[in-house]
């Protein structure tokens, strides 16, 4: 019998890095996802096979039993040491599926392009741990690491506020339904950026004045969230790309890429690669497209809602 299990993606709206030291985060789970399907087979392994969202397999392997139980670290990581290390501490968490039953056949199914990054990792880890029946946010942290929003996102179908307490994550269901939707439009830049990388970075650069960032950028959260009108929207928004910007010491996306956009620009997530958020309106399709960026999604396309 084939068990399939389903994981939201995920857009980090505000609170990106800092939310790792206890600031708020506004998120938003998406309309894209993925599934992992279980069946049972025989020979002590796992037959795995990941499929991208235009059929294609971007990944394929045989995981021994005694890979999981005892796996050996590789420099540089792999695709295959990654997903190792998420079985081992799942695990670690519950032995019992690997100890009571003879093999499996694993599929994982992507409705997004994997290179979008809404939460290819993410949705695997929590579509695993909905298997394994074990706690999502520990089988994160002991593998991958980062602060668990995108697990949040990849277990609810509404808008979130996101933070950690004592290293606890907490999650708030909100609601966020602008009747400026119309105007918000997320742009794909072309390149995958490595969270983990973006996390080191920031870990290694953060300044003596956590504190302070922390509770502007909590300010700022709520005001995006509860902005009533697309102007409100758009000058929060740009409120919190100036304050990131002082915190990581770099230029906004708008100023490096996008100066001469009429309307407003925010890195969505690690910062310089991924998805933008962009706020125009009116669409803004043909400027973006001028630029090489060719996919350009309506927020009601893109968010669930």
């Amino acid at each position: 019998m084939k068990e399939t299990f389903y994981s939201n993606g995920k857009l980090l709206i505000t609170g990106e890095y800092l939310v790792l030291d206890g600031a708020k985060a506004f998120a938003l789970p998406t309309k894209f996802g993925q599934n992992l399907t279980v069946e049972k087979s025989p020979n002590h392994k796992i037959h795995w096979k990941s499929f991208d969202s235009d059929g294609q397999i971007w990944f394929e392997d045989t995981i021994l039993f005694s890979e999981i139980i005892n796996p050996e670290l590789q420099e540089p990581e792999t695709i295959k040491s990654t997903l190792l290390s998420i079985l081992h501490e799942g695990y670690v968490l519950n032995p019992s599926f690997i100890k009571a039953e003879s093999g499996y056949i694993i599929i994982t199914q992507l409705s997004f392009p994997k290179k979008w990054g809404l939460g290819t990792s993410s949705t695997l880890i929590n579509n695993i741990a909905q298997w394994l029946q074990i706690d999502a946010f520990t089988l994160l942290n002991n593998s991958f690491g980062g602060s668990g929003y995108d697990i949040a996102c990849a277990q609810n179908n509404n808008p979130i506020l996101f933070h950690l307490e004592k290293g606890k994550p907490i999650v708030e269901k909100t609601t966020f339904k602008p009747d400026f939707s119309q105007h918000i439009y997320f742009v794909y830049l072309n390149k995958k950026q490595s969270s983990k990388t973006a996390i080191a970075n920031y870990q290694t650069n953060k300044t003596n004045n956590l504190n302070t960032n922390i509770d502007a950028i909590n300010k700022i959260t709520l005001e995006v969230l509860h902005a009533n009108s697309l102007h409100s929207f758009a000058q929060a928004i740009e409120k919190h790309e100036n304050k990131m910007s002082i915190v990581l010491k770099t230029t906004t996306v708008k100023e490096a890429l996008f100066s001469d956009f009429n309307g407003e620009v925010k890195s969505l997530g690690a910062w310089g690669g991924d998805f933008i958020m962009a706020i125009s309106e009116s669409d803004p399709t043909s400027y973006f497209s001028s630029k090489g960026f060719d996919t350009i999604i309506p927020y009601n396309e893109m968010i669930l809602s």
